[in-house]
């Protein structure tokens, strides 16, 4: 089977990176990491691609004349390195119509809690303060709303009565590195069919 390119893109530490690209290292999914993208010169998600001598660039929204400039040149890096399915991991801009449009159905993204609930910023924070009885991360694919396309895998985490959010969050977080690549997997392996809002596993 060829091995799928994964373009991803972060803003931050890049941990979900890591998850994606152990996986890959591993042979656990088909696929590998083309290239690894950041809005933010500092991403630690910038110096993991570095140290696995993977292809990565740091896109200044600033420098750019507008977002769909901006995601214009996403798009070119994506395209020059044959990049199949984009991963966001950590990255904190809501994604434009062009970048949509480049890869219709074929953009993923992993969130801190169980959606519909808690979308956007600080979901475990959130999550935690709502005093919910459980919690988790959901990998979807991206639409044009913030955390409300079709969902594909999730995994539950209760909450404990002497968690802090910062407990809690770092319970979700495991969960994620074990989900995303899970998502990703059935994806390179062609298991994933988008029906409107729902998206169907094929055994």
């Amino acid at each position: 089977m060829n091995k799928l390119n994964i373009g991803v893109v972060a803003s931050g530490r890049g941990s979900n990176l890591q998850s994606i690209m152990d996986a890959c290292a591993g042979e656990l999914i088909p696929a590998r990491v083309a290239a690894v993208l950041s809005d933010n010169k500092d991403a630690f998600a910038l110096e993991r691609a570095r140290r696995a001598s993977i292809p990565a660039f740091h896109a200044d929204f600033d420098s750019f004349p507008g977002k769909p400039a901006y995601e214009r040149s996403i798009i070119n890096i994506l395209n020059e390195h044959g990049v199949e399915l984009v991963c966001l991991a950590g990255y904190m801009r809501l994604v434009g119509r062009d970048l949509l449009a480049a890869f219709p159905g074929r953009i993923m993204n992993i969130h801190p809690a169980l959606l519909p609930a808690f979308p956007g910023l600080h979901a475990q924070e959130q999550a935690w303060k709502h005093g919910v009885r459980f919690s988790g991360c959901t990998v979807h694919f991206v639409d044009e709303g913030v955390d409300t396309g079709p969902i594909i895998i999730q995994a539950v985490v209760p909450v404990r009565p002497s968690d802090t959010a910062e407990d809690l969050a770092g319970r979700i977080l495991e969960q994620e590195h074990r989900i995303y690549p899970e998502a990703v997997k059935l994806f390179a392996e062609g298991k994933l069919e988008i029906d409107g809002r729902k998206v169907r596993i094929i055994a």
